[in-house]
């Protein structure tokens, strides 16, 4: 692999570019449009077909032959015919929308779908993945893409337990030897990368509970299940209890998002439900997970005489970065931004599907700046008023296709 460790070694006296793969300003722009346009017409996990199509015909364009998965949404695309020899490097993108509204009020190019938005990035990841393919494209009718590189673009990112499973299902590893992605980040400043080898994400699960007994009056709660109580009970107790059953180091933490019970102030209800999510630092601790949690809820239920009935919906687990893929995404961010462009970052309590590719190959996960430098304000992501610096595009595919190039052995 060789590694250049400035901008400045990009290009020779006679302007041949060492290190091929910047970014043309035409297709800059282009890459920017399309990025708006998906931005405008978010779609949601598994229903992504306008998304899907805009991709298929762009890459068609171009000359390539992209390949519907059989989900039905979602693509993946060669740029190079692979031999079966040395595996290909793979560059995945997700394409799904959430469902949330867009909140941005001045923006010429917010969501144009009610409750729905492109409030993660994915559109930004979306539309990095597509660059990167077309300027390789490029390099490989030049005759300088050292080995093929295989774009993934898969659906249904934010539904448990991912759209990655089918991706994978779908025979989109196959020929592939390693993996990298992004996923923008706020809190870092476009033109930069967060970095870390080992776990980036965490392991998320989700838990819905249903809690029944026999109701009745306020005035009469001892002859009833006071059923507000004990989901308030179950809502408390349980992440104390579960925070005492595993290493604290492991990190895992119940979180809730619903409660629903009951309609008048006179009345116990005889149903309640509690819905939220179930996150874990370390995947030993994540693996033993459901029996401790499901274990607690029904302690905690079973004291208040609530019949609990119990769905622990596994998702995904951390996403662990390959220490020498890692270094290749670091040596790649170097040679295109030197050595300032990349900064260390803390595991994050998110989840994301990209772990299910490295239960399979080695791979790694950067993020992203999206952040307009100098700006205070983070726009977190899942927030309605999330947007991105657009020059992260440039940074992302020139990272890209750096990689794919030094992996090559360029």
């Amino acid at each position: 692999m060789k590694q250049l460790t400035s901008l400045e070694s990009e290009a020779d006296s006679a302007g041949e570019a060492l290190l091929p793969g910047v970014l043309p300003e035409a297709l800059r722009a282009e890459l920017v449009a399309f990025r708006r346009d998906l931005h405008m017409h978010p779609e949601l996990g598994n229903q992504e077909f306008r998304t899907t199509a805009a991709i298929k015909e762009r890459l068609e364009k171009a000359g390539l032959k992209p390949r519907v998965l059989a989900v039905g949404t979602g693509l993946v695309c060669d740029i190079g015919e692979w031999d079966g020899g040395r595996p290909m490097l793979a560059l995945r993108a997700d394409i799904d929308g959430l469902p949330i509204p867009d909140m941005k009020t001045e923006c010429s190019y917010r969501s144009t779908v009610p409750d729905r938005a492109h409030a993660c990035g994915h559109d930004v990841h979306t539309t990095v993945v597509l660059g990167a393919g077309l300027v390789l494209a490029d390099l490989h009718r030049q005759g300088r893409l050292p080995r093929p590189v295989r774009l993934i673009f898969q659906p249904a990112e934010e539904v448990l337990p991912g759209g990655a499973a089918d991706a994978i299902d779908c025979g989109v590893l196959e020929g592939v030897g390693r993996m990298i992605a992004v996923h923008c980040d706020p809190r870092v400043d476009a033109g930069r990368i967060g970095l870390r080898q080992g776990a980036i994400t965490s392991a998320c699960d989700r838990l819905e509970i249903s809690l029944d007994g026999p109701g009745g009056h306020t005035a009469r709660p001892h002859l009833t299940t006071d059923l507000v109580t004990a989901a308030a009970r179950v809502v408390t107790d349980v992440p104390a209890l579960v925070g005492r059953r595993v290493d604290t180091r492991a990190g895992l933490a119940v979180t809730w998002g619903r409660i629903e019970s009951g309609h008048a102030p006179n009345v116990i209800p005889q149903h309640a439900e509690l819905s939220g999510t179930v996150r874990c630092l370390d995947i030993d601790a994540w693996r033993q997970a459901p029996d401790i949690v499901v274990a607690a809820i029904d302690e905690v239920a079973n004291l208040h005489r609530a019949k609990s009935e119990i769905n622990y919906v596994r998702g995904v687990p951390p996403v662990v970065n390959d220490p020498v893929v890692t270094e290749l995404v670091r040596e790649a961010m170097i040679a295109r931004r030197g050595v300032d462009s990349v900064e260390g970052t803390e595991q994050s309590l998110g989840g994301e599907d990209f772990s299910w590719y490295l239960q399979h190959v080695p791979g790694a996960m950067a993020r992203l700046g999206v952040r307009t430098p100098g700006e205070r304000a983070v726009r977190d992501l899942h927030q309605g008023d999330f947007d991105a610096d657009e020059s992260a595009i440039t940074v992302g595919v020139e990272l890209f296709t750096a990689a794919a190039l030094m992996d090559g052995g360029f």
